[in-house]
């Protein structure tokens, strides 16, 4: 029996009676968290924010943390990276990031200029990719971020489209600017009818142009990028500043090779050659539910898998394949699906149902955003509450280490390191398991070069030698440094490795040799370290899956 879920993918009114009030209350909570501008949030700021009660507050919150997508801090909360999932399953199901983010890439390196790709979300622009160029007057937009149609260059290519509903719907945000929910760019008033006949111009030429409408200075063109049925998919835009162009001289330098980029990515649109499929893990909410009983609200874990499933693969999915994916009666994925397709994260086309761009509302764009630090910094304080030793992250900065995170350990005798301290890499174990992502053919001529001092006696000097211990280190997969940089301190470290195998960073943990032997450091450290490097890294691959951000 097909599902009877409306055709609009905009959120109604008032829920259907078959809605799943947990599942609503739930992202509603969500949401909440992820635009509030604080990162942390209390049970009580949430239950006067959200209205809901504060056991109902509670009860959410108890599910999502026990689901991984929030973190408790003593009494505060926080997004934490898995739920970057949802937007992640949007992404890949529209199959924009894969198929269009290299092209927005090339055009970005030929015009020297930031490019953007944004799709139509309500009465506004969404971002789905950015190819930003690092100036110190840069772009500052992020994937996920909403912007007001008629302040960018996209909204006027889109607005073109509108029917009389969605004309009436925008003036209606339009006039209660409180109510429009663009974080980013709240809407300002101006003339309706000049935006709208800006949307007209835009249909006539086939582009439209920002001149300073969303913020003084920041001037772009946008071009759409259409289906084969000839309706704007989404719009790609070149942004630059005024010191650099104007508006009509960006038009001139900037529209052939828009256009010519617009029209490859039609091409890829129409003929895609790569499939994309996230599999969609088996949820364990049912054991969740008998360790938590009725802390857990299963309702709600299920209608987020329901979610999760519709990014499995791109197209529309049928109400069968969604309870295949998920292990769900077809009557309870169906419930689910009703929730969201209200709420506006899930449209319809026949009896398929896809993700809409507003999932990327629920967190997206602010986990996205975290630095490997700020990532890095929750595990690296579990690893201390477990092994009772400090612990810290590195990267390579020339011939030394820097630290970007650390976590002291509460005891008398501790190290004097800060975020920011250097060290001698040859005699760090960080700095051992970093050289050994160095070519073999360059490491010896590296460690050469590099300025090698005898800090103790049991200092390792020789570059042969040291090139022979960090080969075997990164075969090992972790390096030890037993009093070699100070009397009384060992280190052990594993590499952090990113999504393609190549080490960003190292993780250690620093102690005194006198509490205990080498190899018992090893067998009882050794184990959490190399676990918390790959919860890290995990975090790290949701948050940046379609970022390309560098990871520091």
């Amino acid at each position: 029996m097909p599902a009877t879920v409306p055709d609009s993918a905009a959120p109604q009114a008032a829920p259907p009676a078959e809605s799943v009030g947990p599942l609503e209350r739930g992202l509603a909570l969500l949401r909440t968290m992820a635009l509030d501008p604080a990162p942390r949030q209390r049970p009580s700021d949430l239950a006067r924010t959200t209205g809901f009660a504060r056991s109902t507050v509670d009860r959410i919150t108890t599910t999502l943390v026990r689901l991984g997508y929030l973190r408790s801090d003593g009494r505060d909360l926080v997004l934490a990276p898995r739920a970057a999932e949802f937007g992640n399953a949007y992404l890949a199901g529209s199959r924009l990031p894969e198929l269009l983010g290299p092209l927005a890439v090339e055009l970005a390196d030929r015009l020297d200029e930031s490019v953007s790709i944004a799709v139509p979300d309500g009465a506004g622009a969404r971002f789905v990719v950015q190819a930003t160029r690092r100036r110190t007057m840069a772009v500052s937009f992020r994937i996920g971020d909403l912007l007001p149609a008629e302040r960018c260059a996209p909204g006027a290519l889109f607005a073109a489209e509108w029917d009389s509903g969605q004309r009436t719907s925008w003036l209606r945000h339009h006039g209660d600017p409180a109510e429009a929910g663009f974080a980013v760019a709240p809407s300002r008033m101006a003339e309706p009818d000049e935006f709208l006949e800006r949307a007209r111009l835009s249909r006539v030429q086939g582009w439209s142009v920002d001149d300073q409408l969303i913020e003084t200075g920041l001037v772009a063109v946008a071009v759409p990028v259409r289906d084969p049925s000839g309706s704007a998919v989404c719009a790609v835009s070149v942004v630059s500043h005024t010191s650099r162009h104007d508006a009509r001289s960006l038009a001139d330098h900037a529209l052939p090779q828009l256009r010519h980029t617009a029209r490859e990515m039609e091409r890829r649109l129409a003929d895609p050659t790569a499939v994309t499929t996230t599999p969609s893990g088996v949820s364990s909410s049912r054991a969740f539910k008998d360790e938590l009983g009725s802390g857990f609200l299963q309702s709600l874990a299920r209608g987020l898998d329901v979610l999760l499933a519709l990014g499995a693969a791109p197209g529309h999915h049928t109400l069968a394949a969604v309870a295949r994916a998920t292990g769900l009666p077809r009557a309870t994925a169906r419930r689910a699906l009703i929730t969201l397709q209200c709420l506006g994260y899930v449209g319809t086309e026949g009896e398929g149902f896809r993700l809409l761009p507003r999932v990327l509302e629920l967190g997206y764009t602010r986990l996205a955003g975290l630095s490997l630090p700020e990532i890095a910094e929750p595990h690296l304080i579990d690893l201390v509450r477990t092994v009772h030793e400090s612990a810290s992250m590195a990267v390579l900065d020339g011939p030394d280490i820097r630290y970007i995170a650390r976590v002291p350990t509460s005891r008398i005798m501790r190290l004097d390191i800060t975020v920011g301290t250097r060290l001698p890499a040859f005699a760090t174990s960080m700095g051992r398991v970093l050289l050994g992502a160095v070519p073999e053919a360059e490491l010896l001529e590296l460690l050469t070069d590099m300025r090698r001092d005898q800090h103790t006696d049991v200092t390792v000097t020789d570059p042969v030698a040291l090139a022979a211990t960090i080969r075997s280190a990164a075969r090992e997969g972790h390096a030890m440094v037993d009093q070699e940089l100070e009397e009384g301190l060992r280190s052990i470290a594993v590499p952090l490795h990113g999504g393609h195998g190549e080490v960003l960073a190292a993780v250690n943990i620093a102690l005194h040799a006198g509490r205990g032997t080498p190899a018992e450091t090893r067998t009882g450290l050794l184990p959490a370290l190399r676990e918390t490097a790959a919860a890290i890294a995990a975090d790290l691959s949701l948050a940046r899956r379609w970022t390309g951000a560098p990871p520091a």
